[in-house]
């Protein structure tokens, strides 16, 4: 990167924040002709984009349409009216299901993001009408992050409990095939050939240079960007937005050599992120406590929330919820150091794992999606939070448990810090986890009496197709059912947790900011976690904040590509 005394004083438009959205906006931007500068007061670029999962949720693509899977912009519309329910603000939704491919077209022409479509991947709730069982998730390709060059070692790192072997990534896929590794020549080779280049990678990197899911997706926005000339700012804080009159012309930032005012002659994209990591997060998390745990990165603190605020920008109200939810885990170790787990999709849906509350009972589908796991314990947090997913020998050598790997790990540091509690019997097991004995015993009891026989009365789990794709397809009869019988027996406690801030700054369908009045401010765009969640709050499907994120990064570029046309030819010749 460039040192921050040598940023220039004008640009065409100014991007603060290099996630999805940011870099979305940038590269369209760069691509019609204007002069970009991305500003991220990080010393690492992707924010909470480069950790995620790196799926899209985008309806209407043109890989579902040429695999003859659900393509249909009206189910999916009534799909989301449905999940939103009469808080629905139509011109958006409508807006980012009627160009949602459009910007998914254009960014697979125009740079080098690329996806392939999930041919099997449900929504997340699939009792609702309109729900489909695939087509609208796409998750991007793997990429080789050695074509970043100097720039690698800038690409926010993936958190520990993500990687394999300290530095290898690995997507849902390569997760199956390392399960099925002792029983499949085919995993086994394909373990092997991962492994291979993870071992020449360690040469001459600190990590392996094979990007997958959200580090994919940045990395391919980010060489995109490199290529096209956008300057790209790392360290850089932005201290104040520059007015003339009602317009947004510019930011105020932070450097070594002092403040600096840069003008932005089409305007001003915010994308830092939201709110998720703040202070005070929690006035917005009601139902939550001091052990709640937000995955996205720490400076994600709503900076840049507060700085649209400044000019009369206008925020959600009454969202569905605030937040993305998701159940994550805590690691202490000796030096104090946390480590967090989120429990998205390798563990609660396998057979022979249960979530127990306080009482001994469980409360949840373990099965669904974690936004709607966490919505459970939040029900009634006084006994569902925190709670623990429990499971036998069995299930934790087939599939592990948290940040607990497989066999043949043995997991032993683990439970010596305390992160893994293992017993010997579920008495121990119910003292260990606080949980009545009695309680607890009934529980598991009538759970194996009907997961034996594929079922569950009680709460469901493995009944929709969403369940099943989470859980074993090797196991019979249920994918997501086995009765906890071998011991010693294992749990892991929960907290309440989050992926990211929903409430953010109000805008317009596109994306320009909103005042108080319902007016857009002049020269400020907002996308990604920073603009109001266009689902208040829901959580339809796998990717539904990407997709969004990446469609109103687009639009907002192009509209101050339209404004920057109009500005000069309006200027005296």
């Amino acid at each position: 990167m460039e040192r921050d005394d040598d940023i220039p004083a004008s640009v065409d438009l100014i991007v603060l924040g290099s996630g999805a959205a940011g870099l979305a906006a940038a590269v369209t931007a760069a691509h019609h002709g204007l002069s970009v500068l991305v500003v991220e007061k990080e010393d690492s670029f992707g924010g909470a984009s480069a950790i995620s999962g790196g799926t899209v949720w985008i309806p209407g693509n043109r890989q579902a349409s040429e695999a003859k899977l659900d393509a249909s912009l009206e189910a999916a519309s009534t799909y989301l009216t449905h999940m939103i329910g009469s808080a629905i603000d139509r011109p958006l939704v409508e807006t980012f299901l009627a160009r949602g491919g459009e910007a998914l077209a254009f960014l697979e022409e125009k740079s080098e993001l690329r996806f392939k479509v999930r041919p099997f991947s449900p929504d997340y709730h699939m009792e609702v009408a309109g729900a489909s069982d695939g087509g609208r998730a796409l998750e991007v390709l793997e990429y080789d992050g050695s074509r970043l060059g100097r720039h690698f070692g800038e690409l926010r790192k993936p958190p520990k409990g993500m990687l394999l072997f300290g530095g290898m990534m690995v997507n849902r896929g390569d997760v199956q095939h390392f399960l099925n590794a002792r029983r499949s020549w085919t995993s086994l080779c394909h373990c092997l050939k991962l492994l291979a280049r993870y071992a020449k990678d360690r040469i001459r990197h600190n990590r392996g240079t094979r990007l997958v899911v959200g580090n994919a997706l940045i990395a391919r926005l980010a060489r995109s960007a490199f290529d096209l000339g956008i300057d790209l700012r790392l360290g850089v804080k932005t201290k104040a937005l520059i007015e003339d009159g009602n317009r947004v012309c510019g930011i105020v930032v932070e450097a070594e050599s002092g403040e600096r005012r840069v003008r932005a002659r089409a305007g001003v994209v915010f994308a830092t992120g939201g709110f998720g990591a703040s202070a005070e997060a929690g006035r917005w998390r009601s139902g939550t406590d001091v052990l709640h745990r937000s995955m996205s990165p720490a400076g994600n603190i709503g900076d840049g929330i507060e700085l649209a605020g400044s000019v009369g920008a206008a925020m959600g109200e009454e969202l569905a919820s605030n937040f993305y939810w998701a159940p994550v885990s805590v690691l202490t170790r000796p030096g104090g150091q946390q480590e967090k787990f989120p429990h998205l999709v390798t563990d609660r849906a396998k057979p022979g794992l249960i979530a127990i509350n306080r009482l001994g009972r469980r409360f949840v589908n373990e099965a669904d999606s974690y936004h709607r796991f966490v919505l459970a314990m939040l029900a009634a947090p006084e006994v569902n939070s925190p709670c623990h997913l429990i499971c036998d020998s069995a299930a934790l050598a087939a599939y592990g448990l948290g940040l607990a790997r497989p066999a043949p790990a043995t997991n032993a540091a683990l439970v010596r810090q305390g992160y893994l509690i293992k017993a010997g019997s579920i008495g121990e097991l119910a003292s260990k986890i606080g949980a009545e004995e009695g309680a607890l015993r009934g529980t598991i009891e009538r759970y194996n009496a009907n997961a034996i026989d594929g079922a569950d009365p009680d709460f469901g789990k493995g009944t929709s197709s969403y369940n099943r794709s989470m859980g074993d397809p090797d196991h019979r009869p249920n994918p997501c059912l086995a009765p906890l019988a071998k011991p010693p027996f294992y749990a892991v406690r929960l907290v309440t947790g989050d992926l990211g801030s929903a409430r953010g700054i109000r805008t317009d369908a596109q994306a320009r900011v909103l005042d108080a009045g319902g007016s857009p401010i002049p020269g400020l765009y907002a996308a990604g976690n920073d603009m109001n969640s266009i689902i208040n709050g829901t959580y339809p499907g796998p990717g539904i904040t990407l997709g969004p994120a990446l469609t109103f990064g687009y639009i907002a570029a192009l509209h101050a590509v339209d404004r920057m046309k109009r500005l000069q030819q309006e200027e005296p010749r």
